[in-house]
């Protein structure tokens, strides 16, 4: 499983940077991607890198949020800045396409206003 790490309280307009380490395998092979979850809500995809470099936004979070990868440390980041009360939830990492036993228990953001 991946673990995201990095969330917590931050009120509207600032920064956080999450990190998800990955195993060595996984990362080289894998486009990565940041998920996030509210409550009550499906599970959105929001970012994501190639293995190459190339990243992809949803319309949400673009301009806003920068997603990386460290391949000698085989992470990946989201800086995300600029929040705002609507960008709480809780954050997952994964592969792009995601597999479905790599679903880790993410981390929670909440943005105050």
């Amino acid at each position: 499983q991946l673990q995201a790490s990095g969330g917590g309280l931050v009120q509207a307009g600032g920064s956080l940077r999450l990190s998800c380490v990955a195993s060595g395998i996984m990362f080289r092979y894998n486009h990565m991607g940041w998920y996030r979850q509210v409550p009550g809500s499906q599970r959105d995809w929001i970012a994501s890198i190639t293995t190459s470099g190339y990243t992809n936004y949803a319309e949400v979070v673009k301009g806003r949020f920068t997603i990386s990868r460290d391949g000698a440390e085989n992470t990946a980041y989201l800086q995300m800045d600029g929040l705002k009360p609507e960008d709480t939830a809780v954050y997952y990492c994964n592969a792009r396409p995601p597999i479905t036993s790599s679903w880790g228990q993410g981390t929670l953001v909440t943005v105050s206003s």
